[in-house]
């Protein structure tokens, strides 16, 4: 029988199963929960309610009525032995222009100084890098992006913010992220795009979805 590899299946609650597809983020463990993803989206599983990807794991949540831990898990082990029969289309490229610095941009500065560069450089490697979009949480549309070059890696502000203003393009860690809307939020601001990344109306509200390949290109307007 095909092996799963090395997958954690974790009780979350007594109604949602956590899938652990590595235990580091990777690509790779990237690529096979979309797969899932997109296996159990295709074919649903009876008592699934909602599907809860994040970097390289997988909350299920389930109706306990229909479905218990041991079942769920069961099932979804054969989902995982079919993985390699799922191809996943070539990844959408999105465009989001970026005004960087100044008011748009409050913390380049010293995330340029904190890492001995200039901040043309910062600007540069930040724009120059092609990221992906790995899931989205914390708010509506707001993508977590991976491949932040490891030159720029950052710790969040010591306090956040209490608001973050709509379109600020921020990093933290390894991430870079665009707020879609104002919020709360502790990533270090290089700049801002004009771009909408959310909108209640249309099919699809989020500009970003899982797997989109995004560049962020400098601008002045």
């Amino acid at each position: 029988m095909p092996s799963v590899g090395d997958v954690i299946f974790q009780p979350a609650s007594d109604h949602s199963l956590l899938i652990y597809l590595e235990e580091k983020i990777t690509l790779e463990a990237h690529q096979r929960g979309l797969k899932l993803l997109r296996l159990l989206e295709s074919r649903p599983i009876e008592g699934v309610c909602n599907l809860h990807p994040a970097y390289c794991s997988l909350l299920v949540q389930f109706d306990p009525f229909i479905l218990d831990h041991q079942k769920l898990e069961a099932v979804l082990r054969e989902y995982l032995r079919q993985l390699r029969e799922v191809v996943l289309p070539e990844p959408r490229q999105v465009e989001i222009p970026v005004c960087y610095g100044g008011e748009f941009g409050p913390d380049l500065s010293d995330v340029a100084a904190l890492h001995n560069m200039s901040i043309p450089h910062v600007i540069e490697l930040h724009s120059s890098a092609i990221y992906i979009v790995y899931f989205l949480g914390f708010v509506p549309g707001f993508a977590y992006l991976g491949g932040l070059p490891e030159q720029l890696e950052t710790p969040r502000l010591p306090t956040p913010r209490r608001k973050v203003p709509p379109g600020s393009v921020g990093i933290a860690g390894k991430q870079a992220g665009v707020y879609p809307f104002a919020t709360p939020g502790g990533w270090r601001l290089l700049g801002r795009t004009p771009q909408v990344m959310f909108q209640t109306r249309g099919e699809h509200m989020s500009l970003l979805s899982i797997g989109d390949r995004v560049h962020l290109f400098i601008t002045s307007e």
